[in-house]
């Protein structure tokens, strides 16, 4: 790589920088919903034409945005299996401190926790590419139940599996994402996955604004402890 080459990759990294940080701060006042590359460039001092060289469509930056938010939660939940001292919690406390790690993410980031699990952007649909991102949360805690269940420390998900479709899908699951996972457990986490989301999704969005002010912490351990005993976790 020449000289030139390099100073040119570093300017488009450093536009491309300011053009998130922008659309973030319009997001965070105007709604995702309003969200406008026009906007976005006048506010840069850039020709609408020159940015969408590096956004052809609204779509695309709001798919970067999103992928950028989804990395960031997903570092957020797959740093608390692997800091200092992780390796001495029970797999209940790891799947505990997954969830904190989560909450802690969503209240210091609720913008971008609205972004991916907030309304629907109308007109928006994601494409494939945010999959993968947008499964590192739950990859983390199937993590700490496959290695449970690696160490014959998974006990039995109190309630037995679910009926039907949902056990024979949720074992369809743990054969493509952790083989020899019991359907059940997989099921567990499929519903602690849900549970945390709506727990966060509760507290960034204001619901327990009257009902809980000092204690809302406290339920929420309370509740991912809940949600790890249901997966089996000791």
């Amino acid at each position: 790589m020449t000289a030139i080459q390099g100073a040119r990759e570093r300017a488009r990294r450093e536009v491309t920088a300011a053009i998130k940080s922008e659309a973030r701060d319009r997001i965070a006042a105007e709604g995702a919903a309003h969200l406008s590359l026009r906007a976005v460039s006048r506010s840069l001092g850039m020709a609408s034409s020159a940015l969408y060289r590096y956004f052809p469509s609204r779509d695309e930056l709001l798919t970067a945005l999103i992928i950028d938010a989804y990395d960031a939660l997903g570092d957020a939940a797959e740093g608390a299996l692997t800091g200092a001292g992780s390796e001495e919690l029970s797999p209940a406390e790891r799947w505990t401190a997954v969830c904190l790690s989560v909450r802690a993410w969503g209240l210091a980031n609720p913008h971008e926790f609205a972004l991916i699990h907030g309304t629907p952007v109308p007109g928006y649909a994601a494409p494939q590419d945010t999959s993968g991102p947008g499964t590192r949360v739950p990859r983390a805690l199937l993590a700490v139940a496959v290695e449970a269940h690696r160490a014959g420390r998974l006990g039995p998900v109190p309630g037995g599996p679910p009926p039907g479709a949902a056990l024979a899908e949720a074992e369809a699951l743990a054969e493509e994402h952790a083989p020899g996972l019991p359907g059940a457990a997989m099921a567990a986490v499929l519903t602690g996955w849900a549970q945390l989301t709506g727990l966060v999704a509760f507290e960034v969005f204001g619901q327990y604004t009257g009902v809980l002010e000092e204690s809302r912490a406290d339920l929420f351990a309370h509740a991912a402890r809940r949600m790890a005993a249901g997966v089996g976790l000791p």
